[in-house]
């Protein structure tokens, strides 16, 4: 390796893409362009760079087949950032085996930590802490013990367990101080702002406050009936009812929640779950027949009690409360803008494996969105991708390991 790359890639490492581009700007040969692709990947030019990093790929070819894993590896990271959620799994897997197999351990367990973050985007949480587990950042260097601890943050922020999120941030704040690179350290401040920031609302007896993690995770572990409206699930105690599927009845948990002591009078609970605005005679039964269905679901925990003009929830213990935990927002897509809200730009193939829905739905969504002026769009056809209105003053930066580390 000539010393132009070797001074690329450590200028790359210290987090500094124009300092490598000043030594390897002007060159074509395959080293050089896997640089240069890396760099405009962490200055945010993230189409060039995947085009770079595969035009390095091709020159290396067969014959240098270390060099050409470690731009699979780049390529990984970059559809990544790209919220590219379709690259092949089977792909990275097997430029992580050539890693292993040429003793480049640091870039073989970043490609793990890749296929860790790719599961934890499209909310396969369980795999991706037992993934995790099996991986021991103690002898990498501060910029993977970051992304390490980071991930582990996501994965506790995302179960909603704040101190053990709180407690990874603590690891990787200290992990990137030691690595000296501003970027890592922004990450993990963004990361950290989380814990600061309403992340729900609380319903109760007709009143309504705004929620941290630790008060959300202080909720469900409290004597609480919960009638979860982020998750559609209703929650007491260890035990949780998943109602996602099942909207009906999960819109009836939430009305009379919300309304609890008091009861809901059959015409607003017609109109609330079946959007009618006069409730007849066959309205009236289908309520019945879900009513049946709901209170079956809440039998342990809750009964559902007609009165005079409604229902209400009456819950087994006098001593248990009702409330309803709400998003921050109210807002019909809200799931769709928080994965927006992390500022990278989604194609919808993406935002619907993340979401678990159909990419149609979510391209309604998406243009119904980009009416209202909350979300905006660039390219075209397969190269369209989604994202929130950019904030002036602010800018995103992609980190990536060297893909040339001193041996």
């Amino acid at each position: 390796m000539d010393a132009l790359v070797t001074a690329a890639a450590r200028a790359l490492a210290a987090g500094d893409p124009f300092g490598a581009l000043n030594h390897v700007a002007l060159r074509d040969d395959a080293p050089a362009l896997a640089l240069r692709g890396i760099a405009m990947a962490q200055l945010g030019d993230l189409p060039r760079a995947r085009a770079l990093v595969r035009s390095a790929a091709r020159a290396f070819g067969s014959h240098a087949p270390l060099a050409r894993a470690r731009c699979v590896l780049a390529e990984a990271e970059i559809a990544l950032a790209s919220r590219d959620l379709r690259w092949s799994v089977d792909t990275l897997d097997a430029a992580r085996a050539t890693l292993e197999a040429h003793g480049d351990r640091l870039n073989a367990a970043h490609a793990r930590y890749l296929d860790v973050r790719r599961l934890v985007l499209t909310g396969c949480l369980d795999d991706a802490e037992r993934a995790l587990a099996r991986l021991d950042p103690t002898p990498l260097p501060p910029p993977l013990r970051t992304a390490h601890e980071l991930m582990s943050a996501g994965i506790a922020l995302r179960r909603r367990q704040a101190a053990a999120a709180r407690r990874a941030l603590a690891r990787a704040a200290h992990a990137a101080r030691l690595s000296g690179i501003p970027a890592l350290l922004a990450e993990v401040d963004d990361a950290a702002s989380m814990l600061t920031t309403p992340a729900a609302r609380l319903q109760t007896r007709g009143a309504t406050r705004e929620l941290l993690l630790d008060d959300i995770e202080a909720l469900l572990a409290s004597n609480v009936l919960v009638v979860d409206a982020c998750r559609h699930v209703v929650q007491v105690a260890d035990a949780t009812i998943p109602l996602a599927s099942r909207p009906v009845p999960f819109t009836l948990a939430r009305a009379l929640a919300e309304a609890w002591p008091a009861d809901v009078s059959r015409d607003a609970l017609v109109e609330r779950a079946f959007r009618a605005k006069h409730a007849d005679d066959s309205q009236r039964a289908r309520l019945r027949v879900e009513i049946g269905r709901l209170r079956a679901l809440l039998e342990p925990w809750a009964g559902i009690r007609a009165t005079s003009r409604g229902f209400a929830l009456a819950p087994r213990d006098a001593a248990v409360a009702v409330a309803v935990l709400a998003p921050p927002v109210d807002e019909q897509h809200a799931a769709l803008l928080a994965c927006l809200a992390d500022g990278e730009s989604w194609a919808s193939s993406a935002l619907a494996l993340a979401l678990g829905a159909s990419q149609r739905t979510v391209q309604r969504a998406l243009d119904s969105l980009a009416s209202a002026g909350k979300v905006q769009s660039t390219g075209q056809g397969r190269a369209r991708r989604w994202m929130m209105p950019p904030i002036p003053g602010f800018a995103t930066a992609l980190l990536l390991p060297p893909l040339f580390p001193d041996d």
